[in-house]
């Protein structure tokens, strides 16, 4: 390589730099994240302890984001070796094993999002047979939400509760992963059943025809009819909230990975060529994919880095070379303008990696705030980029 084309090809300095700057968070965050579980997001750019609720003190090990915590723990310690978050990682094992144990807050298909990073992930790396059994316990608690004749997981609530009976949301396809794994563990095919079935109703109901996704939608339980899609957490109805996008990105690439489907496959595609037509100069989406610049509204960092995520892992299953390039490229930019422009890395003291996501705009929760799940998602990324011979958790 002449010196002239090595001075013009790309580097990761900065992406080193960010990713250095995230672990030294994670590092930090140990010492009270041990002693209790963050919220949701932060408040001022803070994490704060977990509201106490339904008779689980505060910082208790509840709700559907918990295991975004030690999801970035096995991150670093895969790429760093240390034995001090070795130790925190373990920590959380136990915890989660507790959580399943005593039945608290399991009525949710998060079951995948909680167990395949604080389980599945130890019992792949380390060979933790007690992360085993906890891990297919709740695949078993997620296999329980499987609804015949709808063929879908329920998204939240008791199974007899008449306003979630029959409802999922395009966030179940990350969960699913967890059915797969099951099914690949302990030689049982129902489990890869259920999860096949389900992506494969939402392929053909969540997604619209021009590409977009609904939020969420529901299929009559008891004769398994389609019946209608909305959204709790974007604009309106009919527009495209740009999370949910973002979540089928990244999941349908992995239904294909794991099923080996054409049709989830040419999904994520679908889901990834919508997303890029509806990005801001600098590649970060507004919350919802319906607004543009000049809108006033904010920007979702944790949907960017999802995304990011997602064209990362479709990239590596496309034959066209040139598309899956592209995917590639688009991702790279997500990733620059998250790291240089979003990241906790040029403004410390916060105690999140990524600023500026949005939770839930409509009921002004998390707004322009950080996020456990973008603080995950912003992590894999950097590990896909920066190391190439990583394996993915999920």
């Amino acid at each position: 390589m002449s010196a002239e084309a090595d001075r013009a090809a790309p580097t990761t300095d900065h992406l080193a730099v960010a990713w250095n700057a995230a672990v030294a968070t994670v590092r930090a965050n140990i010492a009270d994240f041990t002693a209790w579980y963050p919220d949701d997001t932060t408040t001022a750019g803070a994490y704060r302890p977990r509201t106490a609720r339904d008779g689980q003190p505060e910082g208790a090990n509840v709700g559907w984001t918990t295991g975004f915590w030690p999801g970035m723990l096995w991150l670093v310690w895969e790429a760093t070796g240390d034995d001090a978050v070795l130790r925190a990682a373990r920590h959380q094992v136990d915890s989660f094993a507790d959580r399943v144990r005593r039945g608290i807050d399991l009525d949710t298909h998060d079951l995948g999002f909680l167990y395949t990073l604080s389980s599945v992930t130890p019992y792949r790396l380390l060979g933790d047979e007690g992360a085993r059994d906890t891990a297919l316990k709740a695949a078993d608690h997620l296999m329980d939400r499987f609804l015949e004749p709808a063929g879908i997981l329920q998204a939240w609530g008791d199974l007899e509760n008449p306003l979630q009976r029959g409802r999922t949301i395009v966030d179940s396809l990350m969960n699913v992963p967890l059915l797969y794994w099951a099914a690949e563990t302990t030689g049982t095919p129902s489990y890869s059943d259920a999860a096949i079935r389900h992506t494969e109703q939402l392929r053909q109901h969540i997604i619209r025809p021009d590409g977009t996704t609904f939020h969420t939608y529901y299929w009559d339980p008891e004769t398994g009819e389609p019946l209608r899609g909305g959204t709790e957490q974007g604009h309106q109805d009919g527009s495209c909230w740009a999370r949910g996008q973002a979540w089928g990105i990244y999941g349908f690439a992995l239904g294909y990975r794991h099923a080996r489907r054409e049709s989830f496959l040419d999904a994520a595609r679908r889901c990834a060529d919508y997303f890029l037509t509806r990005l801001p100069e600098d590649r970060i989406a507004y919350w919802d994919l319906v607004f543009t610049d000049g809108s006033g509204q904010e920007r979702d960092s944790s949907a960017a880095a999802i995304a990011a995520c997602g064209l990362y892992e479709l990239a590596e299953h496309l034959e066209d070379q040139g598309a899956a390039q592209r995917y590639r490229a688009e991702a790279d930019a997500m990733l620059d303008s998250l790291a240089t422009s979003y990241s906790t890395a040029r403004e410390p003291g916060s105690t999140a990696l990524l600023l500026h996501g949005v939770y839930d705009k409509p009921k002004d929760v998390g707004v322009d705030e950080g996020s456990l799940w973008g603080d995950y998602f912003y992590l894999e990324a950097l590990s896909r980029r920066l190391r190439p011979d990583w394996r993915s958790y999920w």
